[in-house]
């Protein structure tokens, strides 16, 4: 597997997305969102994406320079169409007139539909906590095909569903959560067939309801189960609970519609710490609280503990210093991007 520095990455994606179509704005707003999930070691999420991306433009399914519209709103509350255009940059858009209305009304909250996938969620929650403010995002695909069975079912009928909340803190490294509410993100399984591993048992079951670790069954009919493996019944209930916020809530509905078009259904509200009590205070005591978790005696076989977002934090200064590895097989379909694009040699592909 190649090793590439981020900033070049950043470049070879940006520079793609634009001969697909997108902006400056909005393939700045893509490559940076894929590269900074490969730099936190959410490589699902990374630029092994930009390649699906691209055939999705290609497909009609995102549109690029789709101008995003307020469908309605109040002080704190706004509803927005994105009119299909990349997630990532639509997305950002909603999040930054959320923390405005937050900031004059102390709460407020947001559902954007109709826009293409937002990459990892946890972007948008960062975003909030870096103005001194709490922020949950929850997101789902529409009706969009979905990944996971209900718990007890063999039939995908739910999304990954992922939840994300950041909160202001004097620590070093942010103090967030990120996570699907499936045992696994299907990028993860996608991004084991691409690698050629094997993938645990409880990730999915085959089409015929059984568990495997044999990551190609997912594409074959299988499903993703629920997170919380014997006692998937909360995973699954947590899922059904984003998808009435994502989903039921703007408008978007449940199931599947026919054409598959992805659409990232999204909820987020914002929460200003000074409303509540003094920021510095509250910031303070979050940071006692991460060091008195990790203050914790490790147990057998453990490194020990770490707080909501450390290991991502360490894994980034890691990958900043060391430079990111990318699959072969991603690597290769990026190549084929660029010479499509007639780039390949500008980018140091050829």
């Amino acid at each position: 597997m190649p090793t590439v520095q981020a900033d070049r990455l950043t470049h070879i994606g940006a520079a793609l997305l634009k001969a697909a179509g997108a902006s400056t704005e909005e393939a700045n707003a893509v490559a940076v969102g894929c590269v900074n999930a490969n730099l936190a070691g959410h490589d699902s999420h990374g630029v092994i994406a930009i390649p699906t991306y691209i055939d999705r433009v290609k497909a009609g399914h995102i549109v690029p320079g789709a101008k995003w519209s307020i469908v309605h709103e109040s002080p704190t509350t706004t509803v927005i169409d994105g009119h299909w255009g990349f997630g990532f940059h639509v997305n950002t858009k909603a999040m930054e007139l959320t923390i405005a209305k937050a900031r004059t009304a102390n709460v407020a909250a947001c559902t954007v539909f109709r826009q293409s996938h937002v990459g990892r969620l946890a972007a948008y929650p960062l975003m909030a906590m870096r103005e001194g403010m709490i922020a949950i995002a929850t997101a789902d695909s529409g009706r969009s095909p979905k990944h996971v069975a209900p718990f007890g079912g063999r039939e995908a009928r739910l999304g990954t569903n992922p939840i994300s909340i950041a909160v202001p803190s004097d620590l070093e490294a942010p103090f967030y959560l990120d996570m699907a509410t499936s045992a696994v993100a299907a990028g993860k399984v996608q991004l084991a067939v691409a690698r050629g591993e094997q993938i645990p048992t409880g990730w999915i079951i085959d089409a015929e309801g059984r568990h495997t670790t044999d990551p190609t069954q997912y594409r074959k009919g299988g499903a993703l189960l629920p997170l919380g493996g014997t006692e998937g019944y909360k995973g699954s209930g947590l899922a059904a609970m984003v998808e009435v916020l994502c989903g039921l809530l703007t408008g978007l509905g449940f199931g599947v519609e026919p054409t598959g078009r992805h659409n990232d259904g999204v909820f987020m509200a914002v929460f200003n710490v000074a409303a509540f009590r003094p920021l510095k205070d509250f910031k303070k005591e979050v940071a006692d609280f991460a060091r008195y978790l990790k203050s914790t005696p490790p147990s057998e076989g453990s490194k020990g503990v770490f707080y909501p977002g450390e290991v991502e934090y360490l894994r980034e200064q890691q990958r900043r210093r060391d430079g990111i590895e990318i699959e072969d097989a991603t690597w290769e379909k990026l190549r084929a991007l660029a010479t499509e694009y007639k780039i390949a040699g500008e980018l140091g592909l050829a």
